[in-house]
């Protein structure tokens, strides 16, 4: 039996990643698993300690520390797998007395740039100067680390002085078998179904497809340039912002992640579109490639690994509504080039974000620091 102890952040899409990760890590036989799942809070002690309450990293981090206590009184792990670094970065001393993995979608610099849709900002450079330090040493006492993207390597080995042996991409994935490929066929009495998931409607361009959804009712495109009416066509949108009517917008909530009503939802659709202002790598996107749906995003941190223009989906500019408007128009006006680059991205998913495959490829990973730690401590 391998004893491994979990601390998975819960927030954001890190939420879908732990459940993924956990239904699959349940099924192993051979793994003892602990979870630790860090929550924001907002009663008690937090709702009375402002820097608390709106200091996402210390509180994850300080929950960790607890949470890791209780496992060891409970079963001492053999390793850890924290995801994201923030979970790790107060604990020292715990990285550097059982093997671990550190597990991070973005390094906290490549945060600090998309910042400004996050909400967040960079504070004084002595501030920014104690964190890049607390994280490189987290980086270093890791055992070994996990990244969710290339884009998000490079920034460890260039930003942070990681080797680059030292580092794993394993993306987080989805369970490819829940999500049925679309079979829809449109005829000319059908509207073109357009699919936006975000629950952060701004951050993720909401505003930004709506204005060029706007465009769309009037003009389609055809190459460059935007001709012929194109009323037939309908935008879904999955979000917890409260929208007005809208002409041939649907708005649909009440849906959480790995809801069985979203899947449905994906298949019914035929051009799944995010052009989100920040993120890293949505999870959204490997959802929709799943149900074999072209993609169109933002071109931005490591969005383009599965949006990969002319194969996958089509990547337009950050916050450029025409640009959205003549990207949505073409794939509109082109059945054939919808179910090719639908089909792209189903192939990728199906190769590279596939969670139950990810998910084996970090159990043997942690396996293998607790083999190797094992082999050490031999006489």
């Amino acid at each position: 039996m391998y004893r491994i102890g979990f601390i998975i952040e819960q927030a954001l899409g890190h939420i879908t990643h732990g459940q993924n990760l956990r239904r699959f890590v349940d099924q192993d036989p051979s793994v003892e698993a602990q979870w630790g799942l860090p929550t924001r809070h907002s009663a008690g002690l937090a709702r009375r300690l402002q820097d608390y309450r709106s200091n996402w990293s210390l509180q994850a981090s300080l929950q960790a520390r607890r949470m890791l206590g209780a496992m060891q009184r409970q079963s001492p792990p053999q390793a850890l797998f924290f995801h994201t670094q923030i979970t790790a970065t107060l604990a020292p001393d715990w990285l550097g007395r059982i093997p671990s993995i550190v597990s991070l979608d973005a390094t906290p610099r490549q945060y600090d740039r998309l910042g400004d849709a996050y909400n967040h900002a960079a504070g004084p450079d002595w501030l920014e100067r104690g964190k890049w330090w607390l994280s490189r040493r987290c980086f270093g006492l890791a055992r070994h680390l996990v990244t969710w993207s290339e884009w998000t390597r490079q920034g460890l080995v260039h930003e942070y002085d990681v080797l680059p042996e030292k580092i794993t991409v394993v993306p987080p994935g989805v369970d490819t078998l829940a999500f049925l490929p679309s079979k829809r066929r449109v005829d000319a009495a059908e509207p073109v179904r357009i699919l936006f998931v975000g629950a952060d409607f701004e951050r993720k361009g909401g505003r930004i497809l709506l204005e060029g959804f706007r465009r769309l009712r009037q003009s389609v495109a055809v190459g460059p340039t935007l001709v012929e009416p194109a009323p037939n066509v309908e935008l879904h949108v999955v979000t917890r912002a409260g929208l007005p009517p809208e002409p041939g917008v649907v708005v649909h909530t009440g849906l959480h992640p790995n809801d069985a009503r979203l899947r449905q939802l994906y298949g019914e659709c035929d051009i799944f579109c995010l052009p989100t202002l920040a993120d890293c790598l949505p999870m959204v996107l490997m959802e929709a490639g799943a149900a074999g749906l072209p993609l169109i995003s933002t071109q931005l941190a490591a969005i383009p690994e599965i949006v990969q223009d002319g194969c996958t989906g089509l990547l337009v500019p950050r916050g450029d509504p025409v640009v959205l408007a003549q990207a949505l128009g073409c794939l509109i006006a082109d059945a054939p080039l919808r179910r090719a680059l639908g089909s792209g991205a189903q192939q990728l998913v199906r190769r590279q974000f596939d969670a139950q495959a990810n998910s084996q490829r970090l159990v043997a990973l942690i396996k293998h620091v607790v083999d190797q730690d094992q082999s050490r401590q031999k006489p």
